[in-house]
């Protein structure tokens, strides 16, 4: 993203009300994120909660209606669109604990349902996932009060058990326990 040169800085406190107006609607229209932070920000009845749970359900239905030849690759596919949507709320929001929220939830989804694509040749599913897991340990580490760590301890020692027992080799290193400071 480009800095903003004084000199636009200027001739934008310039504009009038109304044309400022009309560039922010136009820019909207163009932009869905945009319009979808500008809702959030201005708009009362657009609250953390209803964006939280449109997310999650983008989420879902990303992860029940993927399709293809090779499920494994298509739940892949679909676990890569379900991040990009939580860091799309993470942009509209800047909320951590619904990001947070938005990867165990994701979490909660694939080892309810999607265990079984783990098995087969292409072990893309099982290291995205489990790519997946460590970053969310991560994020809880650094942007989440210790009281959050106990709270989210046993989900993530399940998952985390869950990958440990598949007996298939990962290339970074995974924790056994998510250990509480």
């Amino acid at each position: 993203m480009p800095a903003i040169s004084p000199a636009l800085r200027q001739a934008v406190r310039q504009l009038s009300d109304k044309e400022k107006e009309a560039i922010i609607l136009k820019a909207a229209r163009r932009d869905a994120e945009l319009y979808d932070m500008l809702s959030y920000e201005l708009v009362e009845e657009v609250t953390l909660q209803e964006v939280y749970n449109q997310a999650a359900e983008t989420i879902t239905d990303l992860l029940h209606n993927a399709s293809g030849r090779n499920m494994s690759k298509a739940r892949n596919k679909a676990l890569r669109k379900a991040v990009k949507e939580i860091a799309r709320f993470k942009r509209i929001t800047k909320d951590a604990k619904g990001e947070v929220d938005l990867h165990l939830h994701t979490l909660r989804l694939v080892f309810e349902h999607y265990t079984g694509n783990f098995e087969g040749y292409y072990k893309s599913f099982f290291t995205a996932t489990a790519r997946l897991l460590l970053k969310t340990t991560q994020l809880i580490r650094k942007n989440l009060h210790e009281d959050y760590h106990l709270e989210y301890k046993p989900e993530l020692d399940h998952f985390l058990q869950q990958i440990h027992s598949r007996n298939q080799p990962l290339s970074f290193q995974l924790p056994y326990a998510f250990e509480v400071d």
